[in-house]
């Protein structure tokens, strides 16, 4: 986005970093304390999935503001690989396969192609990957090389799981909105809100999305470590 911030955008992204924040809060509190929060449904839950679901919507408007759209994207799916060597290491097969990362990282990548595609095709490509979620979540495969299309396998697990099918269809609509309503790279209200704190977390968010589990784990075993 450069210098110019829009100050709307940070505000979102700096709600959806505290609501992921809050989740991944509650999941470590179930798996490694203990603590019975039914984080699978429920209000926890959606608390969950409002965050992811704003971090791609806000990808797909703010990779409008980005130059080297593909090389981001590329760089963004090599952390998400880095995530999953990660979890293949600590969880065994529960590892993350395809998640988030992944998904933004073949986002951002096809962001100069979705740009030129006609606002109506980007509406019904919306809803077609939106829907066709509807058949694939019946089909099971033999092998893993479909999961980034949801289609699963018998017996899969994993930690974070954001396939093309439907989640790209958030994407898009962020590209559609961007298309729409921000591609004067300007805010859409008549006044402005300034605020160094949000322009600073949003700006890091990728960073902060890196780093936040292992620091609230570090945090929750020290609470242990005082109180036991």
């Amino acid at each position: 986005m450069g210098n110019r911030r829009i100050w709307e955008l940070d505000l979102l992204r700096t709600l959806a970093i505290i609501l992921m924040i809050t989740f991944h809060t509650v999941f470590d509190l179930n798996n490694y304390v203990g603590i019975n929060i039914k984080y699978q449904s429920g209000f926890w839950f959606w608390e969950g999935k409002i965050s992811a679901l704003l971090f791609i919507f806000l990808a797909g408007i703010s990779s409008g503001f980005s130059k080297g759209t593909v090389r981001r994207g590329i760089k963004v799916f090599l952390f998400g690989m880095a995530i999953t060597l990660v979890t293949y290491i600590l969880f065994g097969e529960q590892y993350t396969r395809f998640g988030i990362l992944h998904l933004l990282g073949v986002g951002m990548a096809l962001f100069p192609v979705l740009k030129r595609i006609n606002n109506i095709f980007l509406f019904l490509m919306t809803v077609i990957f939106a829907f066709a979620a509807i058949p694939v979540k019946h089909v099971l495969a033999e092998t893993g090389l479909l999961l980034p299309f949801g289609i699963m396998y018998s017996g899969f697990a994993t930690l974070d799981y954001y396939p093309l099918v439907p989640y790209l269809s958030v994407f898009i609509l962020g590209v559609l909105v961007y298309k729409l309503f921000y591609y004067k790279r300007q805010s859409i209200f008549t006044f402005d809100y300034k605020n160094k704190y949000l322009s600073l977390i949003s700006r890091n968010s990728l960073a902060i999305y890196l780093i936040h589990q292992p620091i609230i784990i570090a945090l929750i075993s020290l609470i242990l470590i005082m109180y036991n």
